[in-house]
C-alpha cells in the first residue's frame, strides 16, 4: 500500500468550458449538415473530456519511490519538503521557477510542493508538483526519508 498517493483530476469546471466546441462545431458544419454538425461536436468533446481524463498525472510515495507522472526517484535523493499555497504557489510556478526543474502542474490544482534534488549527479534541482494535498504530501515524502537521513521530528 503506498504512504501517499494522489490523482490531479481535472477539476469539474475543466469539462464544462470544451462544451463549447458543440455550438462551435454546429455552426461550422451546419450549412453542409446540421446532423454532422451536431454528432462531429459530441465527438470532439468526448476526445478532449478523454484526454483530460486519461492524460491526468498520479503522484504517489511507495517502498521509498517518489512517482510524479511518468519520472520516479528514490527519496533518499531528495531534500526536504515544502508546500506552497495562494501567493507562495503563484511565486513558485512563475518568478521563482527553475527553468530546468521537473514540472507536473496542474493549472487546476492551485497548491505545490517543492522537492530538492539532492543527487550531484541529477542536473533538476528542484522538482514542483501540484497537489491538493500539499501539506500531506510534503509530510509523507519528509516522513519517507527521515530514517535514512537520521532527522528528527520537528
Amino acid at each position: 500500500m503506498p504512504d501517499y498517493r494522489e490523482r490531479l483530476w481535472p477539476s469539474a469546471w475543466i469539462y464544462i468550458a470544451p462544451l463549447l466546441l458543440i455550438p462551435a462545431s454546429i455552426l461550422t458544419l451546419a450549412p453542409v449538415s446540421l446532423p454532422a454538425g451536431i454528432v462531429t461536436g459530441l465527438i470532439l468533446y468526448g476526445a478532449t473530456a478523454g484526454a483530460l481524463t486519461v492524460t491526468s498525472p498520479t503522484i504517489e510515495l511507495h517502498d521509498g519511490m517518489l512517482r510524479a507522472g511518468r519520472a520516479e526517484i528514490p527519496v533518499e535523493h531528495t531534500g526536504h519538503a515544502v508546500a506552497a499555497f495562494d501567493a507562495d504557489a503563484r511565486a513558485e510556478t512563475g518568478v521563482r521557477l527553475d527553468a530546468r526543474a521537473y514540472l507536473v502542474i496542474r493549472g487546476w490544482v492551485k497548491p505545490v510542493v517543492r522537492i530538492p534534488i539532492v543527487d550531484d549527479a541529477d542536473p533538476v534541482p528542484y522538482w514542483l508538483v501540484s497537489s491538493r494535498n500539499a501539506k500531506e504530501l510534503a509530510a509523507a515524502i519528509n516522513r519517507s526519508r527521515r530514517p535514512e537521513l537520521g532527522e528528527h521530528a520537528g
